[in-house]
């Protein structure tokens, strides 16, 4: 028997033209699913549409041209570096309209469209900022801290629905992202504070986008039918072995 397979369902995965949503949309689309990328910049990637989640509008014009949606996956979001006294109103207002309005938008846009075809499965990428205490993650705190009650919310309203709603918490990914964001804030250090960040993790290395992948796939699949409300750390050990 082969686990896991998605045939022929319909997943949208914003975010899914990089890092974490890209890996997902990739795997997703080797296990059979139909992936639709909805993503700011989605190149000329096959059934890509460029869309900016944080505009409710964009939203529902994508995601009314795709003929069905029986997954959708919250990929898409930005991360931020500052505290409460020094993030100003601009980048506060930016992650929220990105990671949790953007979120609230494609919810609103799929959970009517899950229901009429007879359920369907959320998963929302969270992260251990969530429920952790990080320097310097403030805004991008709150927002993480949003994408868990939200997914918390959803899963108890839409259970009758038959609509499962779980989200995965990763640690520090090895992704673009964390090169680019070395380069700009520790230019001659990148390798020395690489290693720094990696330690971070009791498992001693920051986990790869392949490795959030295959719990999104398991959550997502008919394998993991009796989950739901879930919130699963990918983090090699970060959020229970630190001490």
């Amino acid at each position: 028997m082969q686990m896991f397979f998605l045939s022929g369902k319909h997943a949208v995965v914003t975010g899914g033209a990089s890092g974490i949503g890209q890996a997902i949309a990739a795997l997703f689309a080797r296990q059979g699913a139909i992936v639709h990328v909805v993503d700011l910049k989605p190149g000329d990637i096959e059934r890509g549409y460029p869309c900016d989640v944080s505009s409710q509008e964009e939203v529902d014009r994508v995601f009314a041209a795709i003929p069905r949606i029986d997954i959708l996956v919250n990929s898409a979001g930005v991360s931020h570096i500052g505290r409460a006294d020094n993030t100003s109103e601009e980048d506060f207002d930016r992650i929220y309209r990105i990671n949790v309005k953007g979120v609230y938008n494609c919810l609103h846009a799929a959970i009517p469209r899950m229901k009429a075809d007879g359920g369907g499965v959320v998963l929302n990428i969270c992260s251990v900022a969530a429920t952790a205490g990080l320097n310097d993650r403030f805004a991008y705190s709150m927002s993480k801290g949003a994408v868990l009650s939200m997914t918390l919310s959803v899963a108890k309203d839409y259970i009758q629905d038959n609509i499962r709603c779980n989200c995965v918490s990763p640690a520090r990914v090895h992704t673009a992202f964390v090169d680019g964001f070395l380069q700009k804030n520790y230019p001659g250090r990148e390798a020395e504070v690489f290693e720094k960040l990696s330690r971070s993790q009791p498992i001693g290395r920051m986990g790869r986008p392949e490795e959030v992948a295959n719990t999104a796939l398991f959550l997502c699949s008919d394998e993991a039918a009796f989950i739901t409300g879930a919130d699963y750390p990918v983090d090699g050990g970060f959020l229970r072995l630190n001490t």
